[in-house]
């Protein structure tokens, strides 16, 4: 009988700079400074996973979900086996927070099981889609630039979706470069927007009032969650779905975002929640009505491959294009088989687990350990 006990957990860290900076109203990204978890079992089977810290939203930073693992969460899954899912919860939850560290993890565990079981992690999910539509994230920059980098995503890789960043100030300076990229591509794309918190709920209900004629699919995060009177004002007039995010990241604060008023769908990134609370958070959805979309931590190739297989297991996560194409704006990545989008899709992996081959050589250059 194959062992599935876990015998060591480790924690690497590594930086890969993006080809342009990444700006949006909580942060600017220049440099993919994530963390590659490894899970390794008494088999001698090795699951894999990346977390990407952000201190601007979660406050976690590459060292200190290196520290984390190490340090607590390691020690406490190992002895443990692969399949004690719901144990590996209780052990992390007893540390608050952490949320990339401890997704990382649950996937990682994830990839062990498929390897271990000879299937891949998409069909132990559910096995819904063989592929996924793919939404591009578009950050903030001059109207004709993103224009420009919409129309070559579209010729490039088929992409038709696309996440507008939105929270600047004066908010016209957004508004001009949605109502930019409608007139450029009439009703050929989707657009839909994400505030990242970056304006008041009265300049949010402005921007949205002058967008009302350039058929806008979601609104993301508009403003602060925190603002409660003012967010649950936005929302009850808000044309089209309002996404928590950032609010919303456990199933207990989707409760109570959805209940309270202050969201209507909810974005899933398996970057924080993993695939065993991601799962949680999607029921919970699927039985409060509200829609999901598959949301994007600006993850390496190693990241957006979990997100595909989770986008894809579910009918409610398949239904919406996913934010998969991100890893497009990193100079180098660390698969041995680049992801690839064809025709505006990505298919899930069809090989054990979450079928990724981390390159040694490119993991030697770029991690931040040795």
């Amino acid at each position: 009988m194959t062992d599935l006990t876990i015998t060591d957990v480790e924690a690497i860290p590594f930086a890969i700079p993006y080809t342009k900076p990444l700006r949006f109203a909580s942060g600017e990204v220049r440099t993919a400074d994530h963390v590659l978890v490894r899970v390794r079992t008494a088999a001698g089977v090795v699951g894999q996973a990346e977390a990407p810290p952000r201190p601007f939203t979660y406050g976690e930073t590459q060292s200190s979900i290196v520290a984390v693992v190490e340090q607590l969460f390691g020690p406490a899954l190992v002895g443990t086996s692969v399949l004690d899912r719901e144990l590996h919860r209780a052990r992390l939850h007893r540390t608050i927070a952490n949320p990339t560290a401890k997704a990382a993890l649950d996937m990682a565990t994830w990839d062990a099981v498929g390897q271990l079981l000879g299937q891949p992690v998409h069909r132990l999910l559910g096995g819904y889609a063989e592929s996924v539509r793919v939404s591009h994230m578009l950050g903030f920059d001059d109207p004709q630039v993103m224009v420009q980098e919409a129309e070559r995503m579209r010729e490039a890789h088929g992409i038709t979706t696309f996440k507008v960043k939105v929270g600047r100030r004066p908010y016209q300076l957004d508004v001009a470069v949605v109502r930019a990229l409608r007139e450029a591509f009439g009703d050929e794309v989707e657009l839909y927007v994400d505030g990242n918190r970056g304006w008041t709920a009265s300049e949010s209900a402005r921007a949205l009032a002058e967008m009302a004629d350039l058929g806008l699919t979601l609104a993301e995060e508009l403003n602060p969650a925190d603002d409660v009177l003012g967010r649950r004002w936005l929302v009850q007039q808000c044309p089209v779905p309002f996404v928590a995010d950032e609010s919303a990241t456990r199933p207990a604060e989707v409760t109570r975002e959805i209940l309270g008023g202050s969201a209507t769908a909810v974005s899933i990134k398996t970057a924080r929640t993993g695939f065993s609370e991601s799962q949680r958070v999607l029921h919970l959805a699927e039985g409060l009505g509200v829609e999901v979309v598959v949301g994007n931590q600006i993850d390496g190739q190693v990241g957006t491959l979990a997100s595909v297989v989770f986008a894809a297991a579910h009918a409610s996560t398949s239904a919406r294009a996913a934010e998969l194409s991100n890893f497009l704006d990193m100079s180098d990545d660390l698969l041995v088989e680049p992801l690839t989008i064809t025709g505006g899709r990505m298919a899930a992996p069809t090989a054990p687990g979450l079928g990724l081959h981390v390159d040694p050589d490119k993991l030697a250059r770029y991690r931040q350990d040795a």
